[in-house]
């Protein structure tokens, strides 16, 4: 998986009037869980833009000002209510031996001939929760949908791996496609025929 490098500075005070004066000064305050006590630092609001607004999953590199590199991934965030603005991010250290738990999203790939035949397309986990090894990380769930028929779905346990564990029954759908009214026959069409091209996956869902 993907990292993101933030630069962060360790802070000792961590009251409420010291967090205050980081947040005006356009830092957030944060402390990374997981090792033998709590790490409280702080890194510029605008470092976690690619890490925060990303439907993208990533692993995290904390790169503090004394040199010490440490392997986190994001646990929770908390943003200021009226604003939106991030005001706290606590993270999780990772360890090359201990398992952890992140969510991977899901894209969807190729092009259903039951959306072409007037099906709809309904993506029902556009993430997933799995359990793993740092190293074993996916970046996505790659899921082919070239053969979803009318009626038809994919589940989890299509996508099953020796690598990590998904943390959802076997039977949990992922994305399927439903009958609508201006349905027409279905073809036995070959992989390789031409035919019309529908909408991008992630657009054509609900």
């Amino acid at each position: 998986m993907k990292s993101i490098t933030i630069t962060g500075s360790q802070r000792e005070s961590v009251g409420k009037k010291a967090t205050k004066a980081l947040r005006n000064a356009g830092l957030v305050p944060c402390v990374l869980y997981g090792g033998d006590k709590p790490l409280h630092f702080s890194a510029p609001e605008l470092a976690f833009k690619h890490l925060v607004y990303t439907p993208n999953a990533h692993t995290v590199v904390i790169d503090l000002e004394n040199g010490e590199k440490l392997n986190a991934v994001i646990q929770d965030i908390q943003f200021h209510p009226v604003s939106d603005r991030i005001i706290h991010i606590d993270f999780y250290q990772l360890f090359d031996d201990k398992l952890v738990t992140m969510d991977i999203p899901v894209r969807l790939t190729g092009s259903s001939p039951g959306v072409r035949n007037g099906g709809r397309l309904l993506f029902r986990k556009r993430k997933l929760t799995i359990k793993a090894l740092p190293a074993n990380l996916p970046d996505f769930f790659d899921v082919d949908i070239s053969k979803l028929k009318i009626g038809a779905n994919i589940a989890v346990s299509s996508l099953l791996n020796d690598d990590f564990t998904i943390l959802h029954p076997d039977t949990t759908v992922v994305v399927q496609v439903k009958s609508s009214r201006n349905i027409v026959a279905e073809e036995d069409e070959e992989e390789g025929e031409e035919g019309a091209e529908e909408a991008p996956a992630a657009d054509a869902a609900e």
